[in-house]
């Protein structure tokens, strides 16, 4: 069985969260490199692309939008759960299957110890490290920046030390609900990442308050009024023009302004009782896997004697 979750050049705490998670969960050797059996974890990553014969078994994943939605009943789909109530209804799967994101599994192992405490911090979403200008408008605004390309043992010390988590990362806002670490969210300003969001707050009977982000650059400022990732090359030769440069001061500031305003928001929390349940559900649905694939294991071994 393969473990599977998104990676990419720019590493992102919220996608290595897999590597960190399912090893504590999991016994050593449970993963390999065995392609017909894969274990699609924690992301926006159920897509339509995947080989159609491998068998996938889907724990604690979401349908982000990023591809059409796959058919998951040609008989090569397994759920365990899903992240949230959107998920299974593009799927067209039942809505028991949903419990939340597989990151609330971070409850059920050991943590690292928390950063020394801070009054406010924020974790932009990955892509916005290029296209932003995000750890100079934290200083300016006194509001510690995360930055969501970090080892995940790092960010996870910051939000268990914060007061607040201010979060573009919709990961920033998942694991600070499962650490019980107030947050705000913020509107991805790259339209494409937003229905997630909701639909990882509906599993926990959230009512979302997403704020908007003032966007750091005039890149950022482009992706927003495009609708685009603002990761083209003609929003980054705009961005490092001389003609960008006092237009990208001032939305620096006016920026820095807008997070200072976000600090004073009333934060969110699902409920202890909601969050407990979730975790509770989300470690059996893992330990019915593992149980499942060790009696496979042995049964595998018993034949080739």
């Amino acid at each position: 069985m393969k473990l599977t979750y998104f990676q990419c050049k720019i590493p992102n705490f919220g996608d290595d969260l897999n590597a960190y998670i399912w090893p504590r969960l999991l016994e050593e050797g449970f993963f390999d490199d065995d392609e017909r059996e894969l274990f699609v974890g924690i992301g926006s990553i159920i897509y339509d692309d995947y080989p159609r014969q491998a068998h996938k078994i889907v724990v604690g994943s979401g349908y982000g939008g990023y591809t059409d939605p796959p058919d998951v009943h040609d008989g090569f789909w397994e759920f365990a759960f899903v992240r949230g109530p959107r998920s299974a209804d593009i799927l067209k799967i039942p809505r028991d299957r949903v419990i939340t994101d597989g990151a609330v599994l971070l409850r059920a192992v050991e943590l690292p110890p928390p950063a020394p405490e801070t009054p406010v911090i924020f974790i932009p979403h990955f892509q916005s490290l290029d296209r932003g200008n995000w750890k100079e408008t934290c200083a300016l605004a006194g509001i510690r920046f995360v930055d969501p390309s970090s080892d995940v043992e790092t960010v996870l010390s910051e939000i268990q030390g914060a007061r607040l988590v201010i979060t573009e990362s919709m990961h920033g806002a998942i694991v600070a609900d499962a650490m019980r670490t107030p947050w705000v969210a913020v509107t991805p300003i790259a339209k494409v990442h937003r229905f997630k969001w909701t639909d990882w707050a509906e599993s926990l009977d959230v009512p979302l308050r997403a704020h908007k982000l003032f966007p750091s650059t005039t890149r950022e400022a482009w992706s927003a009024l495009s609708g685009g990732q603002g990761t083209g090359r003609r929003s980054r030769s705009l961005d490092r023009s001389a003609v960008a440069r006092p237009f990208n001061l001032a939305l620096k500031h006016a920026a820095a302004r807008g997070l200072q305003r976000l600090a004073e928001q009333e934060p969110q929390l699902s409920a202890d009782t909601t969050i407990a349940r979730a975790t509770e559900r989300a470690v059996a649905a893992v330990e019915a896997i593992r149980l499942r694939h060790l009696k496979a294991r042995k049964a595998a071994q018993t034949v080739s004697r």
